[in-house]
């Protein structure tokens, strides 16, 4: 969110005037013509700078402006501030042609503000050739190497985003030569720099004093990011821009599928002998230059690997310890995967930094990469790698799930091995209640990743405990929210020693024995210890005082998008068992939700639609379930606290409750959900001229009036009752109190479908016809949509029955 001062200028750039927009450029134009480079034109210019990046959409700049904020931004005399200025609004304006774009290519600061400018405005590939290939020149060895260098890797780091096919075989071997060159080549000397010796001598040069580690000892081997100077050399600062950007060279340039011209090569040559070759210093100089590369990257991550078990001096070196950690053991890892003669030197190192890191919290972001590392080479080296996931899944989760960076980090992980993990580490998919963990903390801001992986995580074994998770998701929440707050909160020890004591609060609660069940089961590290808790009301009851919570409230939010792709995912692979007990689900969770806004409303929405779903793919649990749907339909309270539901619920009765899905449906159970429905029908449409107007939409009345059609037209005998009901809902319309309710729409939509019906049971044959479901035609939109609640032909047959009376009597 933006600070209200930022909003309104934001909001000020978007509505500018075009008259006021064209004065505007004009100042510009004059002062940038007069040459005027002090505080207004640097004023006048931030102000551009926000006029066209705040909207959407590009802002085409006057010519002469254009014109020169080009000039100054190849202009090497140009100060750093105005290069920076007119190189962010070239960006952000409509593109423009970048061949006017000259620069000198010693000046490597002018050169990384044009390039940026010349990357994101080129329309064609082009254009972003000449530009690298131009800068490639200067890491020729004829040519003399300066500050250059160190702005081009950041240049060819974008563009290798853009455009990794842009280099050619030639371009790819002289940077990683290069590239070995700043990794392993680098002074492990401190930079000189002046001090001032006294009062009576001038400035002198002191002499340099060598590198040290991040624990203060000199570094005796080679320089890498984690020696530690107060200044560096030219070729230092090199070796770090280097290090950061090795990662993408690999993917992008070492892999066989992108030009790698030495694999043909060496694809005769037995794995152990390359090993061998490779762990020759002298030999490895004869290698292609790729494979130099991956040598002297691998030595370097090693190098890093033994410098991050020192003690830091510093806080900010032992999270630079951390970072070179990660960025090791990946590159390793993608080392390994081009070269697999690797994986038996990495193994050892890899093994070594897990055992270190594994009992710190601290590091648990390292453990991922290691994870990484073992799931892809694990197989290959013959090692067990369970205890590492076991670390991953069992414990970081439940420790460290309000680390938002760790939360996203580990959701990535998993959503990039997703494939692997479901089919290979038991422990995933056993270990969802715990990474719910991360979602019930950091949502909505995972809510994407989520989606993806909530289809890896169901198996018809879980999908119960799932579904039951899914719902207690907020209450998890407020759970964590709890725990996290309550090692600050005074303990009492009354609770401890007279667990009679009723609790005041959630935080009391937590520490109460006689809820410590409750939050253990919430809190579960693990599936497999049962479907939901027994007590849902004593949890949402004593949780209350938390629902209201803001992040409590996100994390409810996500919960129907979620529901949504279970029951997509649960429809494609259920069988008869699993879709009944969701049925039974549905219904009994259908009031057994946390009390939050809107909460229980949208979940409930999800279950209609989907309950309509389940019943399509297994038409024979309204037989199978009478009993339970008996009582659900049967309690008027339902419709009040569930009207989305019962409505969806009653329809499926009438379309499915049918001979023709279940051979068990005999006209005892048809009559025994007639009389039901017909009961709730009578109970919600019987008002007196004292009495209050009807509480109950004029939906619920059609779809209970459609159903009991239905099934009269099933079971004959009934036609009659049915039909002496029809006929009195005129004088339920035509009532004060439901005329002070309903709109007249919702009258005559009543008094329609009670007329269609009356007409079309005085032919019992045809209403059987036309009120039968239909296995082909079947469409769930029937009960909602008012052009399509009953079949056309039902309407056609009412036109013709109708003899120009109003049947209905007054």
């Amino acid at each position: 969110m933006y600070a209200s001062g930022t909003e309104s200028l934001i909001k000020q750039a978007r509505d500018i005037r075009e008259e006021e927009l064209q004065k505007f450029y004009s100042r510009i134009s004059r002062l940038l013509h007069n040459k005027d480079y002090g505080l207004e034109t640097i004023d006048s210019l931030q102000r551009l700078y926000l006029i066209v990046s705040s909207t959407k959409y590009g802002r085409t700049l006057p010519q002469d402006v254009l014109e020169k904020l080009q000039s100054l931004l190849c202009s090497p005399s140009t100060s750093e501030q105005l290069q920076a200025l007119s190189s962010a609004i070239l960006r952000e304006s409509l593109p423009f042609d970048v061949e006017g774009l000259s620069v000198d290519f010693q000046d490597g600061r002018t050169v990384s503000y044009v390039a940026t400018v010349t990357l994101t405005q080129a329309r064609k590939k082009e254009e972003v050739c000449t530009l690298l290939h131009r800068l490639l020149r200067c890491l020729e060895p004829r040519q003399p190497e300066g500050q250059v260098s160190r702005h081009l890797l950041p240049i060819l780091s974008k563009a290798m985003s853009l455009l990794p096919e842009i280099l050619t075989e030639d371009h790819i071997n002289l940077v990683s030569k290069k590239l070995v060159d700043w990794l392993w080549y680098t002074n492990i000397q401190q930079g000189a720099f002046l001090y001032s010796g006294g009062f009576f001598t001038g400035p002198r040069n002191r002499q340099p004093a060598p590198v040290t580690e991040v624990d203060g000892e000199v570094a005796a081997d080679f320089f890498t990011v984690l020696c530690v100077g107060q200044t560096y050399t030219e070729d230092q600062w090199m070796s770090m821009y280097a290090f950061s950007m090795i990662r993408k060279w690999l993917l992008c340039y070492n892999s066989d599928g992108s030009g790698n011209a030495d694999a043909d090569d060496r694809s005769e040559v037995d794995g152990s002998v390359v090993s061998i070759i490779s762990t020759s210093s002298t030999a490895s100089r004869l290698l292609l230059p790729k494979e130099r590369l991956r040598e002297k990257a691998f030595e370097y991550c090693h190098r890093l690997i033994e410098q991050s078990d020192r003690k830091a001096l510093k806080k900010s070196d032992t999270e630079l310890q951390k970072a070179c950690m990660i960025e090791a053991v990946t590159v390793m890892d993608i080392i390994c995967r081009e070269d697999p003669s690797f994986v038996y030197r990495a193994f050892p190192y890899v093994k070594a930094l897990y055992g270190r890191v594994r009992r710190d919290l601290a590091y648990s972001r390292v453990l991922l990469p290691i994870a990484q590392f073992y799931l892809n080479h694990s197989e290959t080296a013959a090692v067990d790698s369970e205890a590492v996931f076991r670390e991953l899944f069992s414990i970081v989760p439940s420790e460290q799930f309000q680390e938002p960076m760790l939360a996203f980090e580990f959701t990535q992980f998993c959503r990039a091995n997703v494939t692997v993990l479901s089919e290979s580490v038991a422990l995933y998919r056993q270990s969802f209640p715990n990474l719910f963990k991360f979602l019930a903390w950091n949502s909505p801001a995972l809510i994407s990743e989520y989606v993806e992986l909530l289809p890896s995580l169901l198996v018809p074994e879980n999908a119960i405990e799932i579904l039951h998770s899914l719902l207690d998701l907020p209450c998890l929440t407020a759970a964590i929210d709890i725990q996290l707050r309550s090692p600050l909160s005074p303990r009492s020890d009354k609770f401890f020693l007279d667990q009679s004591v009723k609790v005041s609060s959630s935080m009391e609660a937590f520490r109460h024995p006689s809820y410590r069940g409750m939050f253990l089961y919430i809190l579960r590290t693990e599936a497999g210890t049962g479907d939901t808790i027994d007590r849902l009301n004593g949890l949402h009851e004593i949780l209350s005082d938390v629902a209201d919570c803001p992040r409590v409230v996100q994390c409810a939010q996500t919960v129907p998008v979620l529901l949504n792709i279970f029951f997509n995912i649960v429809a494609q692979f259920g069988n008869k068992k699993l879709i009944n007990q969701l049925v039974l689900v549905l219904l009994e969770r259908s009031g057994l939700l946390f009390n939050i806004k809107n909460y229980k409303t949208e979940v409930q929405r999800v279950f209609s639609s989907h309950f309509l779903v389940l019943c399509k793919l297994q038409p024979s649990l309204i037989v199978e379930w009478s009993k339970e749907l008996l009582d659900f339909t049967g309690t008027t309270g339902n419709i009040s606290s569930k009207e989305n539901l019962y409505t969806h619920v009653v329809w499926a009765i009438g379309e499915y409750l049918s001979v023709s899905y279940d051979k068990r449906c005999t006209v005892e159970r048809i009559t025994l959900f007639f009389e039901t429905l017909e009961a709730v029908l009578f109970e919600i449409t019987q008002v007196r001229q004292s009495a209050s107007p009807p509480r109950f939409s004029p939906k619920v009345i059609t779809m209970l009036m459609s159903t009991l059609a239905k099934l009269a037209s099933r079971s004959q005998d009934l036609i009659p009752r049915v039909s002496l009901f029809l006929s009195k809902m005129r004088s339920f319309a035509c009532s004060a109190p439901v005329t002070s309710c309903y709109s007249e729409e919702d009258i005559e939509e009543i008094l329609t479908r009670a007329n269609e019906l009356i007409n079309l049971l005085k032919l019992p044959s045809v209403a059987q016809f036309v009120l039968a479901p239909s296995q082909q035609g079947t469409s769930p939109r029937w009960h909602r949509d008012t052009n399509t609640c009953l079949p056309l032909a039902m309407r056609a047959l009412s036109e013709v029955l109708q003899k120009g009376n109003d049947l209905l009597p007054a």
